[in-house]
Formats: structure tokens, C-alpha cells, sequence
């Protein structure tokens, strides 16, 4: 992840920015400067965040770079509604969910069906000692809705605090709190299933 994101705007410099709204002010202003240095505070989160989507490191990657090249298009529009960080963070969700649709559609195309096997994925983040009970997440989270995955990555993969949760989401709280809900039973019930003694080993 040492890329750099300076290519993408029109050389232009200013080095008295340091907040993020001073930073997409100067983005849209062309400053390649505040460019790489919005990507050096966010690049990891954005990375991290597809990483959980499509699995795959050098599509997180791509996705990446994608991010950073929306984030420089369209920082002329942002109005300041929300953080740049909750901003970032659903243009990182929304393209990442974008290339999972658009895997799952070649798939059908190719093969007449959805891919619906699991597949084993080690998050390269993940400490040795929880590599084997992430690997087992990971094998059953793509089963759930968009919006519960997109919860429950952000609560407990990316542990955002839960309003930041919502607010990316730009939903309630409270809404919030019912995805997290559903999707954590709906993955006891597919580790259940697919893993029928875990519950056993660990006592």
C-alpha cells in the first residue's frame, strides 16, 4: 500500500492544509499535496474496509485507488453534511459492494448461476492467534444481507463506534443497532451449520 496518489489531480501545491475539510478543500482546488496526504491518513481504512468485501488483495487494492480517484472528482461537492471520514468511508462501501455485484453478475453470466461456495480468506490484519476464527467469519459473512454485512464490517472488522456506524450508513441508531442484531444470529446459525462442533471444541 505504498502507491502513491498524487498522479491523479493537476499539480498544484499548498502545504498550510492539516484537517480533512482543509484537505478536500485544497483536493478540489487540484493540490496533489493535500491529495497524498488525505490517502497517507485513509488509504489503510479504505484498503482494510474492501479487503473484507471482495477478499481478494490486489482487487482491495484496485478499489483503493478507485476511492481516491472519486474522492479527488467529487471533492468540489462535498458540502461538509457529514466528516470526511464517514464521506470516505461509504464511497469505499459503495464501490466495493459495486464490485461484488459485478463479480457475482460475470459469474452468472459465465457459469448460468451465482458462485455460492465458500472459499477460505486470511486477512492479513488479523493477529495469529484469531486467524483460524476469522477465517470461519469470513467464510459465512458474504451470506448476509448488504446492509448487515456493511454493519457489522464497520462495527466489529473496522470497529467504528456504533453513531459513526450509523451516520455512514445514514441511518438511525437504532436501525443500526437491529442490523448488528440480526446479522450476528444470522451468522451463529450459518457457523452453527457449516461448523457443527465448534461449540464443543471450545468449551
Amino acid at each position: 500500500m505504498e502507491r502513491k496518489a498524487s498522479y491523479i489531480c493537476t499539480q498544484e501545491k499548498n502545504r498550510y492544509v492539516n484537517t480533512d475539510q482543509q484537505l478536500i478543500e485544497a483536493i478540489a482546488k487540484g493540490d496533489t499535496d493535500a491529495l497524498q496526504n488525505l490517502y497517507d491518513r485513509y488509504a489503510a481504512k479504505v484498503y482494510n474496509t474492501a479487503l473484507s468485501y471482495v477478499k481478494n488483495v490486489p482487487e482491495a487494492e484496485e478499489i483503493t485507488q478507485d476511492v481516491f480517484l472519486k474522492i479527488c472528482k467529487a471533492a468540489h461537492k462535498f458540502e461538509g453534511n457529514s466528516t470526511v471520514s464517514t464521506w470516505i468511508y461509504r464511497i469505499a462501501i459503495n464501490t466495493a459492494l459495486s464490485t461484488v455485484k459485478r463479480k457475482k453478475r460475470f459469474a452468472f453470466l459465465q457459469f448460468g448461476k451465482e458462485d455460492t461456495t465458500y472459499t477460505d480468506f486470511e486477512h492479513p490484519g488479523v493477529s495469529m492467534e484469531k486467524k483460524e476464527e476469522a477465517k470461519m467469519l469470513y467464510r459465512v459473512i458474504d451470506g448476509l444481507p448488504d446492509n448487515q454485512k456493511t454493519a457489522f464490517i464497520l462495527s466489529y472488522i473496522e470497529e467504528l463506534p456504533r453513531q459513526e456506524v450509523a451516520d455512514v450508513m445514514e441511518i438511525s441508531l437504532k436501525a443500526t443497532e437491529s442490523l448488528l442484531q440480526r446479522a450476528k444470529k444470522s451468522l451463529r446459525e450459518r457457523l452453527t451449520k457449516l461448523y457443527p462442533n465448534r461449540r464443543n471444541s471450545e468449551k
